[in-house]
């Protein structure tokens, strides 16, 4: 998402169109901040406002699992990878589906079984202990934050577009506008609200994207090998448009560097903390399993639907023309949109044009309401909540709602600073401490025995500040045209993105942790693991009496080291 989008719409747009835009967008707003405040707790229950109950059915509950897997960054980055580089994007957005599903088969049910409110009640099932939720709940908002302010900053350009304004000001205020309405979402609706909105999102999403595909291929009479052909033809680059290695031809190591960014999105895509909260909304085992069912089959679609899309772009605008307006190809999926209309269009043709952009601003406005959610609920049970023995339920739910005020006001002051920037490695960013960090935390805790505290927080830490250390070093940050800082030249890192290296170090400096933990350590672990094992693999056990999973009052008021 870049400062480009604002200008590439608006050249695409007719006034009649960004006026329906703006009415649509204002209709949107209103519906789902109304949606909130009817489905939002309506008396003091942790339960209400952390999960909902696990009321949802599993195909909304599916529904909402993908709304909150697909971001902006998926719709309008990953469809830019695909209208630029052709098969290396396609690889991509199938290395998003296969994070999914690696989620549901692996860590989707002991997720559920082990954890109640947040990733750091999954950590302190095994490990009690203040230092543990507390270190959980900072990689949790470091690993989200980045792409809260990719969302924020895109959501800010989309609006100012449909308004007609070119002022940087005015675009600020669109930005803290919007942020505004996106904490709402979060403090007001709790998960249940918030799930409500990710609904309406992938339903419009997918919608809308499957009949501008169907329009798409219907131009080229459906034929898919004249689809394909005049792709490779307009992207300048011929044949190598549909093989592997477009993507990366410019690095010292194409290959490993295309094997790090899809082994990064595969890892850590699904493990980020807003899509595994989603886990404790089911009420069962067998509810968690269908529900990813139901996710993993709309995330498909969206794969098979950004793909013709991405694909049709370039047959129908051209790459180069793409590249100019944005180096990272973030205007493909509403060029292609638009395009696929010819000259003229007609009221019904704008009408679907606005139903395109009315999905894409809800699912900016969706993405970070579900993240600004995870932190706050994160910052309130496992950092505010753990300090006293027995915390009311009424001031908990106050602190939950005041964390999202404190999350989500940093991130409209930061998203509003960089709004002009290269925003592509916050997103990597993001995806990599996912991988480096949280997953191999997740994978430890869940099945390995021996597992120890200072394991877990070696991989935490470790991963994340690997990621940190190596992350600036890339050619995402400097050093070549499309970087955050194009006229600077730190890179030295040799890949894209960190994942090859810091995937390994995450699990590295677990293993190294529990090692060094010493063997009393790890037999207590082994012990309290025996001891949990049916719950946490099989669900015999959901929650004890006091609501804390096996943690005691007096273990989740000690700290360590």
């Amino acid at each position: 998402m870049t400062g480009t989008i604002t200008v590439t719409a608006a050249a695409g747009l007719r006034d009649s169109s960004q006026t329906m835009s703006l009415v649509a967008f204002t209709a949107v707003a209103t519906v789902t901040l109304l949606l909130c405040v009817l489905t939002g707790p309506d008396r003091d229950d942790l339960d209400e406002f952390y999960t909902g109950y696990g009321s949802l059915s599993p195909l909304r509950n599916g529904l909402a699992i993908a709304g909150d897997y697909i971001s902006a960054a998926s719709v309008l980055g990953t469809g830019g990878v695909i209208a630029l580089y052709g098969y290396d994007g396609v690889v991509l957005a199938l290395s998003t589906a296969l994070s999914l599903l690696l989620l549901m088969f692996l860590l989707a049910e002991p997720l559920r079984n082990a954890g109640r409110f947040t990733m750091g009640d999954a950590f302190a099932r095994r490990m009690p202990g203040r230092s543990v939720r507390v270190v959980g709940c900072t990689v949790t908002i470091l690993a989200l934050l980045p792409l809260m302010l990719v969302q924020l900053a895109g959501a800010g350009q989309l609006l100012a577009f449909i308004l007609g304004f070119s002022g940087d000001a005015l675009q600020t205020g669109c930005i803290i506008g919007l942020g505004a309405l996106m904490i709402s979402y979060a403090a007001i609706g709790g998960m249940k609200g918030t799930a409500l909105i990710q609904i309406l999102k992938i339903v419009m999403l997918l919608g809308s994207g499957a009949v501008i595909a169907v329009l798409v291929l219907n131009r080229f009479h459906w034929d898919l090998g004249a689809f394909f052909d005049t792709a490779a033809q307009r992207s300048g680059v011929g044949p190598a448009f549909l093989h592997s290695g477009l993507q990366f031809s410019q690095g010292p190591a194409p290959r490993l560097d295309m094997i790090s960014s899809q082994l990064t999105v595969v890892i850590g895509g699904a493990c980020l903390p807003h899509i595994t909260m989603r886990m404790y909304t089911a009420s069962s085992a067998r509810q968690v399993r269908r529900s990813m069912s139901w996710a993993v089959s709309s995330v498909a679609l969206f794969v098979v639907i950004l793909t013709v899309v991405g694909f049709g772009a370039t047959a129908l605008v051209g790459r180069a023309a793409i590249a100019q307006a944005d180096p990272q190809g973030n205007t493909a999926y509403l060029l292609g949109s638009r395009a696929v209309f010819g000259a003229d269009v007609s009221t019904a043709e704008t009408l679907l044009l606005t139903a395109v952009t009315t999905a894409v601003f809800l699912t900016l406005l969706a993405s970070v309401a579900g993240m600004i959610l995870a932190c706050a609920n994160s910052l309130a049970h496992d950092v505010f909540a753990t300090r006293v023995r027995e915390m009311p339920v009424r001031r908990e739910m106050t602190l939950a709602r005041y964390s999202a005020l404190a999350v989500g006001v940093p991130a409209i002051a930061l998203a509003t600073l960089i709004q002009h920037r290269g925003l592509q490695p916050l997103v990597t960013l993001s995806f990599c401490l996912g991988a480096s960090a949280i997953a191999p935390a997740l994978v430890y805790s869940l099945f390995w025995r021996r597992y120890t505290r200072t394991g877990l927080l070696s991989t935490l830490i470790g991963g994340t500040l690997a990621v940190l250390v190596l992350m600036p070093g890339t050619n995402l940050v400097s050093g070549s045209p499309a970087a955050a800082f194009p006229h600077a030249d730190f890179n030295w890192f040799p890949f894209t993105t960190t994942g090859l290296v810091t995937i390994p170090l995450g699990f590295a400096f677990g293993w190294l942790g529990t090692v060094v933990s010493g063997r009393g350590a790890e037999r207590e672990q082994r012990r309290r693991y025996d001891a949990l094992e049916g719950s946490i693999l099989a669900g015999a056990v959901r929650r004890d009496t006091a609501g804390t999973q096996g943690e005691t009052l007096d273990d989740r008021r000690k700290s360590t080291a």
